[in-house]
């Protein structure tokens, strides 16, 4: 992992939010579908999902660890404040069923078999996304630093120094590139205050949009003005009032136009684009933490030789066998 000497290390003990779904997929298609099962079936997700894990126990010594999983890809309650977020995504119109590559689903379950063999925790949340599980796994956490492990810049609104921290692990590159974010960092990243950087971070997300999502965000307001934007005035909510205000003349008439003309949108997003930090979340076992060893080593060495994936697993065995 390449974030800064000294900063990753400085982490001690934490608990560790994976973004379950955006590391297989990102696994997915890093890794080649000739690995294979004997059978036939690919287990490249598989494989390189274990594989993270592996190093994100090696590398942080987590004490707790959970894999966050979506319940819901596109829950209805953001279908309902914007139609079009995530809808071009959409391979069922009437199931609202994701479209997925053929070979990756059938992995899933096996992901999910390893996981729980090995003894390290899932969390879902009925009716929401693993964005949603993480922000409020985060949110509540009040004893142990936190990392969210996470291809996805979404969850960049999840950073704090307090009342505990929390830092996300950025692996958009993989995750031998990953970049360790906190406020300092994404203040410094996209040019917006460090005292309330997440918060700013969602607010400049919904002003600049998200293509890959369904988020037109304003048109004509692109990354640079939307953060400066959020940090001339402060907030969304302030920018907004300015923008209605006729008696205010911070905003340059241009700027105003835009906004205005964008009013329902901007109404509707910020419900889309900020995580829930009070989701009903659901955990799969009773405990987050990271056993010392496998839970079932035996099952665990089962699911290896009958899917084929050889030294994935050892390598997964041996970071829980280590010392804590």
């Amino acid at each position: 992992m390449s974030a800064p000497p000294g900063r990753l290390s400085a982490v001690t003990a934490p608990l560790v939010l994976l973004d379950a779904a955006s590391l297989y997929f990102r696994a997915y298609f890093a890794l080649p579908e000739s690995m294979t099962a004997p059978d036939g079936t690919p287990v490249n997700a598989v494989r390189g999902y274990a594989d993270m894990v592996a190093k994100i126990i090696t590398d942080l010594r987590p004490r707790r660890l959970v894999s966050c999983l979506d319940a819901d890809w596109r829950p209805a309650f953001r279908v309902e404040a914007l139609p079009s977020y995530k809808a071009h995504r959409v391979a069922d119109p009437e199931a609202n069923a994701e479209e997925v590559p053929d070979t990756l689903t059938p992995q899933v379950p096996v992901i999910m078999e390893l996981l729980d063999a090995v003894g390290l925790a899932t969390a879902e949340a009925e009716g929401f996304e693993a964005d949603d599980v993480i922000g409020t796994l985060a949110h509540r956490e009040r004893t142990d630093p936190v990392v969210v492990v996470t291809g996805d810049r979404d969850l960049f609104q999840v950073v704090r120094d307090e009342p505990t921290p929390v830092r996300v692990l950025y692996a958009g590159r993989g995750l031998g590139r990953a970049e360790l974010v906190g406020p300092a960092e994404l203040a410094a990243r996209y040019d917006l205050p460090e005292r309330n950087a997440g918060q700013a971070y969602a607010e400049m997300a919904v002003l600049r949009g998200d293509p890959s999502d369904g988020l037109p965000g304003v048109a004509g307001i692109g990354e640079k003005t939307a953060a400066r934007l959020v940090r001339e005035f402060g907030s969304l909510d302030a920018l907004l009032a300015a923008a209605h205000d006729p008696v205010d003349t911070r905003l340059k008439p241009a700027a105003r136009a835009k906004l205005v003309a964008a009013r329902e949108y901007l109404e509707a997003a910020p419900a889309v684009v900020r995580v829930v930090t009070d989701a009903p979340v659901r955990q799969d076992r009773a405990s987050d933490a990271v056993p010392a060893g496998p839970v079932d080593r035996e099952r665990a060495v089962a699911l290896r030789d009958r899917w084929n994936l050889g030294s994935t697993v050892d390598r997964l065995l041996a970071a829980l066998d280590l010392p804590r």
